[in-house]
């Protein structure tokens, strides 16, 4: 049937001379003249009869000059930027929109075809063969027609390119995935909902994917390069679906290996101690995430210390990110866009840490109304709402979060309870101002602070405060830039009211200050380039001890403040070398120097350092560069697709790290401080290498992936047995730096939609840490590896949900976790005439090993579109099992005899009940 119709545009057309041309020249100058009145000027100098639609013209304009041309000429320059073609009949002409008549057919075109040829021939047939097809669909959205029809359009591809955004909001779709049907032509928005896919010539079926959004199906004929834009609704019933949720292929498709994406708002199912729902609780979840004990503070990943991992909240450096000593993240999930994790592949923009990055965007408020959501639990509230400042183009959204506990604790009968203090609060406002379509700017100010008393002598508190300034700029659809302005600052203090002759104020401060500027360049379809130069200035007050009132015997101190600048430049390319192939390559090269004032002390070599083997002390005065330390890092990321839904990825990154973290506990404490590479202390320095396999099951929305990692570490920083890390002006005495190796394998399998939906995990790793040095008295376990703190060879997690009905779903999870390394007393001698307890190599033993499980009802309100608010409420228990869990192992000289004890955080079921709001 379409063939006749083809041959019969042919015959009707050849026999009534479309092929004819005019004879008469013209003469025309045209100075910005609407292209409708152009055309009728050409007709009455052409004597020809011209046959088309106005509306086709409007809003073309043409400015140019015809010197005795050919008609055929004439119309060619009028119609070089539109879609408009045209045909040539003895006395007329057609003008056709974006129509071309093919004047031969193809040369086997009546020849029979074997059922094989017949099937290539499908991607090969005429255009417009493929256009009255496409008639014959119902399509969801308007077929768009992009460039102009011509002879040699039909066997090329084209680009396409343009913005997704939220049709509500006018927000940017980030992460947005966009193919055609069988999956072989696949792009992903940006940050600011941009994306650039090549298609070949013809129709393009094309179907869009984002958590949330409607899933809608777009036609497309290439012609040529062009642009389209699509708003798209937003879709809250899909947001139950789904736990942990990647971006759709992305884990098959990108260059990068270990990165995690967590889906925000559907954490929200997931049990969690009193029930307060924590996105980076969620992410210890996942294979090769890991915290050394229940409520600890700071995250090892892939055998990495907890000062390894560089936490940016809207690019500000978060550095202490828990609340209640690590029960609690200090991130607001209401107010909390979306959050990535870099294992490995670390872009090239990010430096200063050697294990990770957890990439933490807030999310813009909305620009068409006022909305907000809130939650009640049993000991915290939490509020976030979010508005238009100028409708469409400027918005706010602001959240805050408190602990109502001490009025808990008040209220108990325990006098030990009553007298101590736990609390906590944070607050954050984002605006977002969309100035016009290539600029924007947005801040954010984040402020939290913990307070709490163990003891009823003594008052702890710490808090972050944070401050981020970002202006986007558009230079083209290939070119963007940001500039970025940040400060960062962590405290905390110690207030001592015990024994008159003995209290104490203390405080600690660090300051960071950071300017970035970063470039995005789309050299071709192949070559996206990202680079862009870095400056981060260091300000630490290690510490300040002052007397609390006149009886005081305390001295006043102060150790002198540490400076130090660290700099950066980087470029990568993302570079598809075929079909197959994609390579993500990027060099970066950072630069670190303390900064005076100062003094350092020079120590002999050949002795342990102490006050007795200083050999000098130099000083440096006000911004003199103490010591200079840097090097290239290199980020190699690559990808190849064994199918459309099956690949094999590899990498390599090397990082240095430049702020080391103090700590004489197994976890992070707030009372830990940071130290600064000096003349005395090199930065840490890591290579890691990694390799996956990652297989996607078509239409069942499931993962899989299994991953391998190795990683070398040296100048890793440890500290003697009886260190004195606070208030020491000497710290470099107490100190020692040693290397590390890490490796392991993380499987995982998430199925991310249905009824029935989660993931299940499993990593085996190791971590060792080796502590040489030609000095005996520097040496730990003879200079050989041993098990870092946070080893823990195996760790499983199920995190399950079912969806009942639209209002009830049943949520769960299950951790199980190999036991921690501790150093055992495995025996006494007598020395020196007194008895002394003999202890084993260093974390030669291990705590018993951890499991828990968790169980959860959701109950959702009703669903009525009119009403002041929705609601959702979670009930939930955590440790069912009411499992005994470890915290840490202690020893007690008990009348000569050392007894064993084991402290626990939650040794029963802890039942909670959370009620949730939208409005």
């Amino acid at each position: 049937m379409q063939n006749n119709f083809f041959v019969i545009v042919i015959i009707l057309l050849s026999t009534l001379g479309v092929f004819g041309q005019t004879d008469q020249n013209i003469t025309v100058t045209f100075n910005n003249t609407p292209l409708n009145d152009a055309v009728l000027k050409v007709e009455t100098l052409s004597n020809k009869t011209f046959y088309f639609d106005e509306s086709w013209l409007k809003g073309h304009f043409i400015t140019k000059t015809f010197e005795n041309e050919s008609l055929r000429n004439v119309l060619n320059g009028l119609f070089s930027n539109t879609n408009i073609n045209y045909v040539l009949k003895d006395g007329n002409v057609i003008l056709l929109n974006n129509t071309y008549v093919y004047t031969d057919l193809p040369s086997d075109y009546f020849n029979e075809k074997k059922p094989d040829e017949k099937k290539i021939e499908e991607n090969n047939a005429p255009i417009f063969q493929e256009e009255y097809a496409s008639q014959q669909t119902v399509q969801k959205r308007k077929l768009v027609t992009i460039g102009k029809q011509s002879p040699n359009s039909a066997n090329k591809t084209y680009n396409l390119s343009g913005v997704f955004k939220n049709s509500k909001t006018g927000e940017p779709l980030q992460n947005l995935s966009i193919s055609n049907i069988d999956r072989t032509k696949y792009a992903v928005t940006d940050s600011d909902g941009r994306f650039s896919i090549r298609l070949p010539s013809g129709l393009n079926k094309l179907e869009t994917n984002l958590l949330g959004f409607e899933k809608i199906r777009q036609d497309v004929i290439m012609y040529g390069d062009g642009s389209l834009n699509i708003d798209l609704r937003e879709n809250t019933e899909s947001l139950e679906e789904v736990v942990v949720k990647s971006k759709k292929d992305a884990n098959v498709r990108d260059a990068v290996v270990g990165v995690t994406n967590i889906d925000i708002e559907s954490i929200k199912t997931i049990p969690l101690v009193l029930g307060e729902r924590d996105i980076l609780k969620v992410a210890t979840t996942m294979p090769g995430i890991k915290t050394t004990g229940e409520g600890s503070s700071g995250f090892n990943v892939r055998g990495g210390r907890a000062d390894q991992n560089l936490i940016l909240l809207d690019d500000a450096v978060l550095y202490n990110p828990s609340h209640f000593l690590g029960f609690f993240s200090a991130v607001n999930p209401f107010t909390t866009g979306s959050l990535e994790i870099y294992k490995a592949s670390i872009p090239a923009e990010y430096g200063g840490r050697l294990s990770s990055v957890f990439d933490i965007e807030t999310k813009s408020g909305s620009m068409e109304k006022f909305k907000g959501e809130g939650s009640v639990g049993p000991i915290t509230a939490n509020l976030a709402v979010e508005f238009p400042v100028v409708k469409e183009k400027a918005s706010l959204i602001a959240g805050f979060r408190a602990t109502y506990s001490d009025w808990i604790l008040r209220s108990l009968d325990e006098e030990e309870l009553k007298n101590s203090e736990a609390s906590f609060y944070d607050g954050i406002v984002k605006y977002k101002h969309n100035i016009d379509n290539n600029n924007n700017i947005q801040a954010t100010v984040y402020f939290s602070k913990d307070r709490f008393s163990i003891t009823s002598d003594s008052i702890f508190d710490y808090n972050n405060r944070l401050i981020s300034l970002k202006y986007g700029h558009t230079f083209s659809e290939k070119s963007r830039a940001e500039l970025v302005l940040v400060n960062s600052q962590y405290k905390y203090g110690i207030n001592y009211e015990a024994d008159a002759n003995e209290d104490f104020d203390f405080g600690y401060e660090l300051n960071e200050y950071q300017a970035k500027l970063n470039f995005n360049y789309k050299l071709s379809n192949k070559h996206k380039l990202s680079y862009g130069l870095s400056s981060k200035l260091y300000s630490i007050d290690p510490g300040t001890i002052a007397p609390i009132g006149i009886n005081s015997d305390v001295k006043a101190k102060t150790v002198d403040r540490e400076r130090g600048l660290e700099s950066a430049i980087y470029v990568a390319d993302l570079f598809e070398v075929s079909d197959k192939l994609l390579l993500d390559v990027g060099l970066r090269y950072s630069l670190y120097a303390a900064l005076g004032a100062a003094t350092q002390n020079v120590y002999a070599e050949s002795q342990p350092r102490s006050e007795s083997s200083v050999i000098e002390v130099k000083t440096y005065g006000n911004n003199e560069f103490i010591k200079t330390y840097g090097g290239p890092e290199y980020r190699i990321s690559a990808r190849y697709l064994l199918g459309n839904d099956f690949s094999v990825k590899g990498g390599f990154n090397t990082t240095i790290q430049y702020l080391h973290l103090l700590s004489t506990n197994t976890t992070q404490s707030p009372t830990d401080i940071w130290k600064l590479s000096d003349l005395n202390i090199a930065p840490q320095r890591a290579n890691q290498y990694s390799l996956g396999f990652f297989k996607n099951l078509s239409g069942k929305d499931v993962e899989f992936s299994i991953e391998g990692y190795y990683k070398q570490m040296k100048d890793l920083l440890d500290y003697k047995i009886g260190a004195q890390l606070i208030l020491n002006d000497d710290l470099e005495t107490e100190l020692l730096q040693g290397e590390g190796k890490a490796y392991g394998v993380e499987f995982l399998v998430k199925k991310n939609s249905g009824r029935f939906n989660g993931y299940v995990g499993y990593s085996y790793s190791r971590s060792f840490v080796k502590l040489d040095s030609q000095l005996i008295q520097e040496r730990v376990n003879n200079g050989d590896f041993f098990s870092a703190n946070y080893d823990k060879p195996h760790d499983f997690s199920v995190v399950a949900n079912y969806k009942l009905t639209k209002r009830f779903s049943f949520s769960g999870n299950f951790t199980y976790q190999t036991g921690r390394p501790i150093t055992y007393p495995i025996g006494r001698y007598i020395f020196a005439g007194e008895e002394q307890v003999l202890y084993s190599d260093r974390n030669q033993f291990r705590i018993p090993d951890y499991y828990r499980l968790d169980l959860g009802v959701n109950i959702e309100g009703n669903h009525k579109l009119k009403k002041l608010a929705h609601s959702f409420i979670n009930i939930s228990v955590y440790n069912v099992l009411g499992r005994n869990n470890p915290y840490s192992v202690f020893f007690v000289n008990d009348e000569g005899q050392i007894k064993a004890y084991k402290t626990s955080i939650f040794s029963v079921p802890v039942p909670t009940v959370t009620y949730n709001f939208k409005f």
